[in-house]
Order: structure tokens, then C-alpha cells, then sequence
């Protein structure tokens, strides 16, 4: 069971860092986009939670592989969070509350998930002893 323990731990975080990073980049795009009112509808379009195709293909243009990659994953991973928050008209709340949500799912309840699996025994017996 350690071994399952490990690799739960391993998602967790993983999962986490994903949603982390793509939190940040929208941070990093929000802030950026101070003087730039007139692309709002694509900026939108291009930070949505939860894409539409179309705005899906938008958003492979605009951004690199790698970024694109993490992207994916996130959208994947703050899914089931997005309809909460779909008729908000802030785009903070729409990306924000999601990402709050996973975290605490996927990161905190997958590590506590792993802490409340059986550990390993790892005592150490003598091979005299009788087997407990």
C-alpha cells in the first residue's frame, strides 16, 4: 500500500502544480491586458475555464506548445468546477472559484487520501522470531 500512497501523493501534487501554474499564467494575462479593453472579448475567450472548441483554437494560436499543454491539463482538471460559476460576468470569479475548488479537491483531498491509506510495515524482525 505504500506504493499506491506514493503515486497518490505524486497525482496530487502534480495535479496541483498544473492548476497552480495555470492560475498564474491567467494572473500574468489579466494583468497584462490593463490597456488592451478592445481584445476583451478574446482575452475571454482565451481564459475561459471550461472552452469551447472555437475558443479552443483561438487560444492554440495565441499561446506556445508548452504553454498549451498545461492549459489542456487544466482545463481537464477544473471541468467539473466551471458550470458553478458559468453565469458570473467577472472574469476573475470565472476562473478563480474553479481553481479554489480543484485545489482543495485534488490537492488537499488527494494528500489526505494518501495519509488515510494502510502504511507499510516496516518493522524490523529477526529472522529467529516467530512471524506476528
Amino acid at each position: 500500500m505504500g506504493h499506491v500512497a506514493t503515486l497518490l501523493r505524486i497525482i496530487a501534487v502534480s495535479a496541483s502544480l498544473l492548476i497552480a501554474l495555470g492560475f498564474l499564467w491567467f494572473a500574468l494575462d489579466e494583468s497584462d491586458k490593463g490597456s488592451r479593453e478592445q481584445v476583451s472579448k478574446i482575452d475571454d475567450a482565451l481564459n475561459a475555464p471550461d472552452p469551447t472548441r472555437q475558443q479552443e483554437l483561438l487560444r492554440q494560436r495565441e499561446h506556445g506548445e508548452a504553454r498549451e499543454a498545461i492549459d489542456d491539463a487544466n482545463d481537464f482538471l477544473l471541468k467539473p468546477f466551471a458550470p458553478l460559476v458559468d453565469e458570473s460576468n467577472s472574469t476573475w470569479a470565472r476562473r478563480g472559484v474553479p481553481t479554489l475548488l480543484a485545489l482543495l479537491l485534488y490537492g488537499l483531498g488527494g494528500l489526505l487520501l494518501a495519509n488515510f491509506l494502510p502504511k507499510p510495515d516496516t518493522k524490523q524482525r529477526d529472522w529467529r522470531g516467530v512471524p506476528t
